[in-house]
């Protein structure tokens, strides 16, 4: 693949868009539609057939296991993605060949609907395929625009983010009834169809983009800077062998948390102390690593504080796939329709409020003289989660009475909680990329698709640590049921979150690292 440099541009009063733009969007329309598609009927498909060997009283817990586990690691890859792409191959080789393997992983669950084994395997291709372009096809959009037109990226995130939703909307509407009606096979193949589509679509684009090179083994890389600071020895690296413990711990407890909760702890353990010891003595690492590295890294670790308290959001928000499909499983609803279909709603949410927002409630609380910053957006974002599964709570206490209660219900906490989406994740991609310069792209993308690994790790750990007899002794004292305490639960997190992010981006100092 040739290098290409960006073009020279007009000045920003005459910004354009870049013609490369729509391969992208196509691109990514396809291939969410393939995601979602296959995603929002994983725990219908594992329920009433995969898992049908597991007991019943188990099955619902192991459903919601094998889904978070999955989410996770369709989460985690983007670090595995973001190095291969800055090291060796570049976003653009990295993305098309991680998007073959994305189709192969479809193509397991189309072949694989009776094999737990190979349907696994399936899950395990796709969440590295989709994992791993992730970030990259994120920062991608971002590596097509500069300083004279970075006016129009934000613009170009939200149709990105609506195009994500347009493709959810069709196929959390068609693919449970496809299930129902024509089975697995064709169910889970029509998702790897619109896979091969996006592939096809980002291929024609290949001679129009703007091409950043990869940079090869870089001795100033984040982990290099982070790791010249520790061994400065100090507080620092006291802090640092901290997390190091914890992390040893976890890992010795893998068979009570399980595998995939037990490594992710871990791994949360590690950079959490570990980068909390690099910021104390960073300053060390410079000499031997020139100021603009150190000066990134301080900025990355400036922004992993927000990114972390953004991760009960994830939590919350994931939970609608499995959670909210299993409480709408006991729901009043009409025969044809199908608890997963009840997920359209959130795209189709999400596809009204993007324009309103900008068009109209923005530019109404602008003149208002509330300046909407995209620091406020989040912070409100993470509330409104925490208020929609208060909403569920309740929603839930109705049904352990022993209430009839209409799956309309449920139209309630979708749309706080898709409110707090747009607010969050639409939002905090433009933030991530604007906040890193230029060489920390590609690891700030990854860490902000990290803290929705970390989201769902809650979600595990908090499965495992219900089952204690201690827990399930508090739970009982309290007259509620599992479900119905672990959603209040997880209200308070989002809330305690939201209040602390709050303060927190008061102290931030924010960035514009967009290409000169």
């Amino acid at each position: 693949m040739s290098t290409t440099t960006a073009p020279t541009h007009a000045p920003a009063a005459a910004a354009k868009m870049p013609p490369q733009i729509p391969y992208i969007i196509g691109n990514e329309g396809c291939e969410r539609f393939s995601f979602y598609g296959m995603r929002n009927i994983l725990t219908v498909f594992l329920m009433t057939s995969l898992l049908m060997a597991v007991p019943e009283d188990l099955r619902k817990g192991e459903a919601k296991e094998v889904f978070h586990t999955f989410v996770i690691g369709v989460y985690f890859f983007p670090l595995l993605g973001g190095w291969l792409s800055d090291r060796f191959f570049g976003k653009y080789n990295t993305i098309f060949w991680l998007s073959l393997l994305y189709c192969c992983g479809h193509a397991c669950l189309a072949l694989f609907e009776n094999n737990i084994r190979g349907f696994y395997f399936g899950l395990f291709l796709i969440s590295l395929g989709s994992g791993g372009i992730k970030p990259l096809v994120t920062s991608f959009v971002g590596d097509q625009f500069d300083k004279t037109n970075r006016s129009l990226a934000q613009k170009v995130y939200d149709a990105f983010y609506w195009i994500i939703n347009f493709g959810s909307f069709f196929a959390s509407l068609l693919m449970p009834i496809v299930l129902k009606q024509f089975g697995a096979s064709v169910a889970f193949g029509l998702p790897g169809v619109l896979m091969a589509l996006a592939t096809l679509i980002f291929w024609s684009g290949r001679k129009q983009y703007v091409h950043m090179p990869a940079r090869g083994a870089n001795p100033h890389s984040f982990l290099k800077v982070v790791w010249t600071a520790l061994q400065g020895g100090g507080l620092g690296l006291g802090v640092a062998a901290l997390g190091a413990l914890g992390a040893a711990y976890s890992l010795s407890q893998i068979g009570s948390l399980g595998f995939v909760a037990a490594v992710c702890l871990a791994m949360v353990l590690v950079m959490g102390f570990g980068g909390v010891g690099a910021a104390l003595q960073l300053d060390r690492a410079r000499g031997l690593h020139p100021d603009e590295a150190v000066d990134g890294v301080r900025a990355v670790l400036r922004v992993l504080v927000l990114f972390a308290l953004v991760t009960p959001f994830w939590s919350l928000f994931d939970q609608k796939a499995s959670t909210w499909v299993l409480q709408a499983d006991q729901m009043a609803k009409p025969a044809w329709f199908q608890s997963s279909m009840m997920q359209a709603l959130n795209p189709a949410l999400v596809m009204i409020l993007i324009p309103f927002n900008n068009l109209v409630l923005y530019p109404m609380l602008e003149r208002a003289g509330v300046k909407v910053t995209a620091l406020r957006r989040m912070g409100a974002g993470i509330a409104l989660a925490g208020a929609a599964w208060i909403v569920a709570g309740v929603l839930q206490l109705w049904l352990d009475a022993g209430d009839t209660v209409s799956i309309v219900w449920q139209m309630l906490p979708y749309a706080l909680l898709t409110l707090g989406e747009v607010l969050v994740s639409a939002t905090g991609l433009e933030f991530a990329y604007s906040q890193a310069p230029l060489s920390m792209k590609g690891t700030i993308m990854s860490f902000w698709n990290l803290s929705v690994t970390v989201g769902n790790l809650w979600v595990l750990l908090s499965n495992v640590s219900i089952k204690s007899p201690a827990a399930l002794s508090a739970i009982k004292s309290t007259g509620y049921s599992e479900t119905a305490c672990l959603m209040f639960f997880f209200a308070g997190f989002a809330l305690v979150a939201a209040l602390l992010f709050a303060l927190a981006a008061r102290r931030y100092p924010l960035q514009d690292h967009y290409r000169g």
